[in-house]
């Protein structure tokens, strides 16, 4: 791994189209064959990386939805669906949010949310995924559909999630920036009284760019002090100083994506100083565009210094992907070994209690 590593190593200033630029995803994939890194016992990769444990920190449930799934639901009820060869094709942010949108429209019924689920816990088995911290927006159901019983749609999620009678995943309750600081106040009381079905924080999600951090600095406060866990959006649609404030401003626990962040030394600095884990999704970044498809995925770059990484799939029906294949990306460019790594990143900055890591690391381990 030293190999790969030396390969990455490049200054905390330079910019994304710099030094890294004349690295390609093939030179480095090929230093990874050379260390042997990516074989386990004579299987190939991809069955060497289905056999690692995985965590979802940073995956929307309602972006998991089955494009023949939504399809259906769309159809129920009359929303149109652009192109139904390719359903869920967007070409920028804005587009994608409003793919998602569309998403939350089609899921009316507390039935739905069940469906949802069911077809998550069951896709997500398929992938052994292992333990998972799922983000719901309750505050876009009810903006799209005030008559839901919201409460009665969470349960039913709740139910299906954990069928087979263990706690494998919970909630994080996201707070939508577009809809305003009174609304997200609305959300966190929704998360307090819903603890019982499995929700243990608050997140925040929806347009970074005209809804900065600092407008929740006040909701975000109130959850931590009534003992919810906090966690954001930032550095993906907007800069640095959204990371740093999401951090310093929200006391977010963990950032979701934040590749933007390289763009200032000293917010890459207080990510590591402060341990603060990026939940990085790579085939979400390349398609809206945060990150360059050209060059491999900041994520190296963070990594090398020293800012803990997870990797997740965040919408992954929506970006037709997987937390598999992007377990893959990462095992192709920098080897089993760096993957490993990033999956005990994930188990540490999870918010599983002490036990639930000790017993993620035993798998890993047996793995």
């Amino acid at each position: 791994m030293t190999l790969v590593l030396r390969r990455l190593r490049l200054s905390l200033l330079a910019q994304n189209r710099g030094p890294m630029k004349r690295l390609r995803l093939g030179s480095l994939g090929s230093a990874a064959k050379q260390e042997g890194v990516h074989l386990a016992e004579g299987l190939g990769l991809d069955a060497a990386v289905h056999a690692v444990p995985k965590l979802h920190l940073h995956c929307h449930l309602e972006g998991t939805l089955r494009a023949e799934s939504f399809l259906e639901l769309a159809e129920r009820d009359a929303i149109a669906v652009p192109q139904r060869e390719r359903v869920y094709r967007f070409e920028d942010f804005p587009e994608f949010l409003r793919t998602f949108v569309a998403v939350c429209k089609a899921l009316r019924l507390p039935e739905d949310y069940a469906r949802l689920a069911r077809e998550f816990v069951a896709d997500a088995r398929a992938q052994n995924v292992v333990y998972g911290e799922l983000f719901v927006s309750p505050s876009t159901w009810s903006h799209f559909h005030p008559e839901l019983d919201v409460r009665e749609a969470l349960v039913a999620i709740s139910r299906e999630l954990n069928a087979d009678g263990e706690s494998n995943f919970s909630l994080i309750v996201d707070v939508t920036r577009n809809l305003g600081p009174e609304s997200a106040m609305r959300t966190v009381e929704l998360a307090l009284a819903t603890r019982d079905l499995g929700v243990i924080g608050i997140g925040l999600g929806g347009d970074e760019g005209r809804f900065p951090a600092e407008l929740f600095a006040d909701v975000f406060a109130y959850a931590r002090g009534a003992g919810l866990h906090t966690v954001a959006h930032a550095g993906e649609a907007a800069g640095a100083e959204s990371v740093r404030s999401a951090v310093e401003m929200l006391g977010a626990e963990r950032i979701g994506h934040g590749v933007r962040a390289l763009e200032d030394p000293g917010v890459v600095e207080l990510l590591a100083s402060k341990r603060i884990t990026l939940e990085v999704c790579p085939t979400s970044n390349f398609r809206t565009g945060a990150a360059s498809r050209d060059l491999p995925h900041p994520l190296f770059r963070f990594h090398e210094a020293g800012v803990p990484v997870a990797i997740d799939a965040d919408d992954p029906a929506l970006f037709e992907t997987s937390i598999e294949e992007e377990y893959l990306y990462v095992a192709r460019l920098g080897g089993l070994k760096l993957l490993r790594r990033f999956v005990r990143f994930a188990i540490e900055a999870s918010f599983a209690s002490k036990e639930r890591k000790q017993a993620l690391k035993a798998l890993l381990r047996e793995e």
